[in-house]
């Protein structure tokens, strides 16, 4: 009997527009032979399914199931493609795990550190891992804007310390912008970090394993004429994604194998995509770890399992399969 699976999308922040089209994006990648699918949209005080006749039907919070037709049903498989929360940041992961439904990403604790960008780096960066220096602000607090360019140089980029898409990021290259980027900052979320510019090549390292494999994706590399990789260059076409990136074999496989060791420091599952600056001494300086990727048509992770020659039904197959043999 095929299994029924929900690709989650929605949330509760700004990010909702690219999680939708991310849902569309895995309604055509993950095997409708195989799976049953439907599209999942959790809001904050609206949870529905989208049902094949074109209607949508209450989920039941209780055990996540819903009805179809009069019939109750009950989803096996969840695939989350919520960018932000509740998706993102663990508190769906810890849902699913109390009434045992089996997910693709990673669990709630990994995802709650990943999703706060501070707390990750930080502590990423006591096993090794090079950041970039930053200084985090919470609600109400104010920083110095002398203190701040004495520490971080200029430019420096100022963001929500929970969120992505670039909202509510500004690369700030004056100190008289500062002030104005932390207040665009906070109207995004209640913490913000202020972080070190660093110069040089961008690119992206996708990873997923299982218990039969570890796969390291060719690496993107990210051009774009704006002033950073904001929300324009993500999802307006104002960016090169060049994949397989343009730099030595032996940069990639150094990348790889960062990318693999920070999967395995964190107890990551499912798929990954992390980011990093390559310095122009040849020092890769990591990012972001982001644990659930955009998946639309055109973002880096289909492009990085076209590039590998790897069909992504299969990918999407095995993710699903692996997550589910966990659960026995």
């Amino acid at each position: 009997m095929k299994k029924n699976v929900a690709i989650i999308a929605g949330g509760d922040s700004s990010e909702i527009v690219i999680s939708l089209k991310s849902a569309a994006g895995l309604s055509t990648f993950i095997d409708k032979e195989r799976y049953n699918l439907y599209i999942a949209i959790l809001k904050k005080n609206e949870w529905i399914v989208e049902l094949p006749d074109g209607t949508n039907t209450v989920i039941d919070k209780n055990n996540f199931s819903f009805q179809e037709k009069g019939v109750g049903k009950k989803f096996d498989f969840a695939y989350i493609t919520i960018h932000g929360t509740p998706g993102e940041d663990g508190r769906l992961q810890g849902y699913f795990d109390m009434i045992g439904m089996p997910y693709s990403s990673c669990n709630a604790l990994v995802s709650a550190i990943t999703f706060n960008k501070f707390v990750c780096n930080n502590y990423l960066k006591g096993f090794g891992v090079k950041v970039a220096d930053s200084i985090r602000l919470f609600g109400g607090e104010s920083a110095d804007t002398d203190e701040v360019v004495s520490r971080l140089g200029l430019p420096l980029f100022v963001k929500p310390n929970v969120g992505g898409s670039s909202f509510g990021t500004t690369k700030v290259k004056s100190a008289g912008q500062l002030q104005e980027a932390i207040a665009h900052a906070f109207a995004e979320g209640e913490e913000v970090i202020l972080e070190q510019f660093i110069a040089g090549t961008e690119v992206t390292s996708g990873c997923y394993k299982t218990k039969e494999k570890a796969v390291l994706l060719p690496l993107t590399e990210v051009v774009t004429d704006n002033e950073f990789f904001d929300f324009d260059a993500k999802y307006n076409g104002q960016v090169d994604e060049i994949t397989p990136a343009r730099i030595s074999s032996e940069m990639t496989a150094k990348i790889q194998e960062e990318t693999s060791r920070i999967y395995d420091l964190l107890g990551a599952t499912g798929i990954i995509r992390i980011d990093y600056i390559i310095q122009a001494t040849g020092e890769p300086v990591m990012l972001e770890v982001n644990t659930t990727p955009g998946m639309t048509t055109t973002s880096f992770i289909p492009q990085q399992i076209h590039a590998a020659g790897l069909d992504i039904k299969s990918v999407m197959t095995e993710i699903i399969e692996d997550a589910l043999l966990r659960r026995k």
